[in-house]
């Protein structure tokens, strides 16, 4: 059952972070058996593996200065988030899922779409065209314009 409610935040690292954020990569490059936060009081507590992995991996993203959003799988979506994550327009998004192409689900008039099914969209969209290249590359290589591994267009 979705029960979240997205909020589409994401950050930027500010020019007077990128010298910490920078130290903070280097410090979470060294050896990560010894990753662990200490508390203001000093409680100190080993940080587990799989959210070691994901810091190092925003912190990286941060400090090669991308923007960063952190959005669980089953998180609900507006149409226009959905669009701006896809990178389309939102009337294209709503053909999308006018058309079954991605799940949603209506609450009151609008439409909500899970962040899952947006990802499990990318994906069936990545195969398809790489399918159609192996297709199109198959064609060209049956019609002769390969020789040796090189396209001769100009025949």
């Amino acid at each position: 059952m979705l029960s979240q409610k997205s909020s589409l935040e994401s950050v930027l690292v500010q020019e007077q972070e990128k010298e910490s954020i920078a130290e903070l990569e280097r410090i979470l490059n060294l050896d990560p058996s010894q990753a662990k936060l200490v508390g203001s009081n000093g409680e100190e507590i080993l940080i587990p593996e799989s959210v070691y992995r994901m810091l190092c991996h925003i912190v990286h993203m941060m400090a090669s200065g991308q923007r960063i959003s952190i959005m669980p799988h089953n998180c609900q979506l507006t149409t226009q988030e959905a669009a701006e994550i896809l990178n389309v327009s939102r009337p294209f998004l709503i053909k999308l899922l006018e058309t079954g192409e991605i799940p949603h689900i209506k609450v009151g008039s609008h439409r909500r779409v899970t962040f899952q099914d947006l990802i499990n969209y990318q994906e069936q969209r990545k195969v398809k065209r790489r399918q159609g290249l192996q297709e199109l590359t198959q064609f060209l290589q049956d019609e002769g314009f390969y020789e040796d591994g090189v396209c001769d267009l100009a025949k």
